[in-house]
């Protein structure tokens, strides 16, 4: 009797947290810190929001950060490029439209791997990707790839309203920052980035 109470805790706990336990479920394991490029695409390819920055045509030229969510391809077969489904109703992709110049930048806090490290902390790693948001021609064959990745991540997206006019865009990346531990940030070029194969 002890045996199926304990069960019946033990099931009802994890349903409990399901949704928790889904939000962080890594398809890669972590890399080592001193592996730049596969620290960075780990990072990116694990996560699914971030904060992307443009620069307002509202606010004359300041910056404008937005919290979004992306994808750069199916789980385990990420490219590095983050992809993004943007409304025009939106700052972020009126911006873009008007200034390519855009940031992305990423937390590793969000996966819960920083232990019990303040996000900020140099052990808990971050990256800005730093190049110009681009839309994305509708039917061309990067576009059907990007609404696969991110309708894979993000499944609610397929349902968003049709009115809103939804795009695919692009981050094409001319620079990288990252920190995954004390000493600065670590040194990575676009093309080490783009080149580590997952």
């Amino acid at each position: 009797m002890k045996t199926k109470v304990f069960y019946c805790c033990l099931v009802l706990f994890f349903l409990g947290f399901q949704g928790y336990v889904d939000a962080r479920l890594l398809v890669e394991s972590k890399p080592d810190r001193d592996d730049t490029a596969a620290y960075a695409r780990w990072l990116v390819s694990q996560n699914s929001w971030g904060i992307l920055t443009t620069l307002s045509i509202e606010l004359e030229g300041s910056p404008f950060g937005n919290v979004v969510s992306f994808s750069d391809g199916v789980p385990g077969k990420g490219t590095g490029v983050p992809y993004f489904y943007l409304t025009t109703l939106d700052p972020t992709a009126r911006n873009a439209l008007k200034d390519h110049r855009s940031s992305l930048a990423i937390s590793e806090y969000p996966l819960g791997t920083c232990s019990n490290a303040d996000p900020e902390s140099p052990v808990c790693a971050k990256i800005t990707l730093t190049g110009r948001l681009v839309l994305l021609e509708a039917n061309s064959k990067e576009a059907e790839f990007a609404r696969t990745a991110l309708f894979t991540k993000h499944p609610e997206m397929k349902g968003w309203p049709k009115g809103h006019d939804f795009q695919v865009f692009k981050l094409e990346i001319e620079d990288i920052f990252m920190i995954n531990w004390f000493g600065g940030p670590k040194p990575l070029t676009v093309d080490q980035y783009l080149k580590y194969k997952m």
